[in-house]
């Protein structure tokens, strides 16, 4: 596992700022900055233990497969909460300001989660729409009050020309207020790799393209607009839909104005993911954002760095998955951990006034 010294990209002397932020200081500016956090966390089948008309959701119920009881539930309520709750403490002492999660059953799983012990005293509020995917599951976004304002949020529907009957998750675009600066937060699951990689690949293209098209419309509105695209991708930096779709770079100095840089990519380079499957790595969670975050005028929201948040205590210390996330099942067995993807955030800093 990787420290956070690891994670530095700059000398840094850290001091609290306010509750709800912390200060840097810059060596070579010699300027404060307050650091905020954007993150995003797959929750590995958050489900209530209710079937629901009209979904494939018997699976979690007590008398499904998995046997998913209000006991199993509640510890995993428990587990999601304390892990955001450790999410980005190191230089945001309320956490990330914004956090998009998918694998949600429904609202009510993310007011649970919410409003328990180790999140209530966040307060985080949340924007969710019920999309018609197979199973249920949506994405939402949860948001602190105190650092973020809601202006306007909106769900888009993700179909297949001549497929009524195919359903998907909604991909979520959400508008308001961080830092004072109007922000843009598009929260996406793409299709899975379920029938294989090859044979589904043109689902995520899709996908990608509906992305791409949102966002395209905000940078038409908006050229300079700050926009975050964030989400389990089902795919990896390097594959078709991120890098030649979203046309999403590697590298920083790459980025044209009105192009996307992958926060997330070096990591995969590195051989940190945020998931693993058959002894290999990949980073499907990923945080791609517009040029209007990057460089160096830190008197506007600009961007720091990114981080997989793989903490010892989200690991797998044996058996099968040893080092791989801890995950909630294996196969059917409650294991009692926290999800098979390991969250991804990235830092945002502006000079403190």
């Amino acid at each position: 596992m990787h420290t956070n010294q690891q994670f530095m990209n700059i000398r840094i002397s850290l001091t609290l700022l306010v509750f709800l932020t912390a200060s840097l200081v810059l060596p070579a500016q010699n300027k404060q900055v307050a650091v905020y956090s954007i993150g995003f966390y797959n929750l590995e089948n958050l489900f209530d233990t209710i079937a629901s008309p009209g979904v494939n959701d018997l699976e979690f119920t007590p008398n499904g497969a998995k046997k998913w009881n209000g006991q199993k539930y509640w510890k995993k309520i428990d587990n999601m909460s304390y892990a955001i709750s450790k999410i980005a403490r190191d230089y945001c002492p309320e956490g990330p300001a914004l956090l998009g999660v998918s694998e949600v059953e429904n609202r009510s799983v993310l007011e649970d989660l919410t409003k328990s012990a180790s999140l209530r005293s966040v307060g985080y509020q949340i924007v969710h729409y019920d999309s018609p995917e197979a199973r249920g599951v949506d994405v939402a976004l949860l948001y602190n009050p105190s650092l973020f304002t809601l202006t306007s949020s909106k769900p888009y529907r993700f179909t297949l020309p001549g497929r009524p009957d195919w359903k998907s998750r909604d991909q979520l675009l959400v508008n308001g207020l961080l830092a004072g600066e109007p922000i843009h937060i598009l929260v996406c699951h793409w299709p899975s790799r379920r029938s294989g990689e090859k044979s589904s690949r043109y689902l995520r293209i899709a996908a990608a393209n509906l992305s791409k098209h949102i966002i395209d419309s905000l940078l038409t509105a908006e050229p300079k607009a700050k926009i975050v695209l964030m989400g389990d991708l089902n795919d990896d930096p390097y594959n078709e839909s991120v890098k030649t779709v979203l046309n999403a770079k590697k590298r920083i100095e790459d980025v044209a104005p009105g192009g996307l840089y992958n926060t997330m990519w070096k990591w995969i380079d590195k051989g940190i993911g945020s998931l693993g499957y058959r002894g290999e790595w990949n980073l499907f969670d990923q945080i791609i954002i517009s040029q209007g975050w990057l460089g160096s005028d830190r008197n506007t929201l600009k961007f720091w760095k990114s981080e997989v948040f793989n903490k010892d205590f989200l690991v797998q210390q044996d058996g099968p998955y040893k080092g791989y996330p801890w995950r909630t099942f294996s196969g059917d067995t409650f294991i009692e951990g926290y999800s098979d993807h390991f969250p991804t955030l990235i830092y945002l800093i502006k000079e403190a006034r």
